[in-house]
């Protein structure tokens, strides 16, 4: 028998088809999990996971990040988390942010969170299943799950065992943004996950003196993109400074503006 490809639409071979979906923590209580997903690294996902998470929170919802990025975890710094997280014998819990964000990570299991993570793709993938069926996501309305780049072990695991309402896509722009998003696009439709939407990050810089757009990384293709693949085109972020340095200092809730006021739209029509 050849090697399952996950492809089941275009697959002769008459095996019976298996839920690998987890169950997550018996105590916990999950409304709505998204996929935040880029083809490749460096567009900035974790930053616009954390300003999704951080919006929501503000519009008096119940938010969880899990950051599925073990080897370069980022949420953590954006929140200011710190130590290590507790539990008992009923799962662990997760840290907590100023606001109330929940949150889970890798960093967030180790006294030194500069050492490396230094595991095998089945370890990793392991975690991160063990982020959903091991933790006790408190009453949360949209669990964002921050995955690493790419289509490997890490999207195959959260697609394949955890009830994925949707993924959000991360792009920026780029003469090869189009086959990048194919690539995730075509795994999602593998895994039978919903794209909900492309949202397009450094898309522009607005000058400080005259208000003008200025596109650094040469001209957008997000609308192209999105009509080929038959995607909502949610929201164009610029490079913003002031969301860096917010950043970088662990105050991103702090940040107050509106660049993701589509994919928040989007996002309550699903909850409706």
């Amino acid at each position: 028998m050849s090697e399952c490809n996950h492809d089941c639409s275009n697959c002769n071979q008459k095996c019976e088809k298996r839920d690998l979906r987890e169950a997550p923590n018996p105590k916990s209580k999950i409304r709505k999990v998204i996929g935040v997903v880029s083809g490749k690294g460096g567009v900035g996902k974790s930053s616009v996971t954390s300003l999704l998470a951080v919006q929501l929170r503000r519009k008096g919802y119940r938010v969880g990040v899990l950051d599925a990025d073990i080897t370069g975890p980022s949420i953590p710094k954006m929140f200011n988390l710190h130590g290590v997280i507790s539990g008992n014998q009923d799962g662990a819990f997760p840290a907590e942010t100023e606001s109330g964000i929940q949150v889970v990570s890798a960093n967030l299991l180790t006294n030194d969170e500069k050492a490396p993570v230094i595991w095998r793709g089945p370890m990793i993938a392991g975690v991160v299943k063990q982020f959903w069926t091991d933790v006790i996501w408190d009453n949360i309305d949209f669990l964002l799950v921050d995955m690493p780049p790419g289509t490997g072990d890490v999207p195959l695991t959260v697609f394949q065992t955890m009830a994925v309402d949707g993924i959000i896509m991360i792009t920026s722009p780029q003469d090869l943004v189009s086959l990048i998003v194919s690539k995730a696009v075509n795994m999602a439709g593998m895994m039978n996950i919903p794209v909900l939407g492309l949202v397009e990050n450094y898309s522009y810089i607005q000058c400080p003196h005259c208000n003008e757009k200025i596109s650094v990384f040469g001209e957008s293709h997000a609308a192209e993109v999105a009509e080929e693949f038959n995607l909502r085109l949610l929201a164009q972020m610029p490079i913003d400074a002031n969301i860096a340095a917010l950043a970088d200092k662990g105050e991103i809730e702090k940040a107050d503006v509106n660049y993701l006021d589509g994919v928040i739209d989007m996002l309550e029509g699903l909850d409706g």
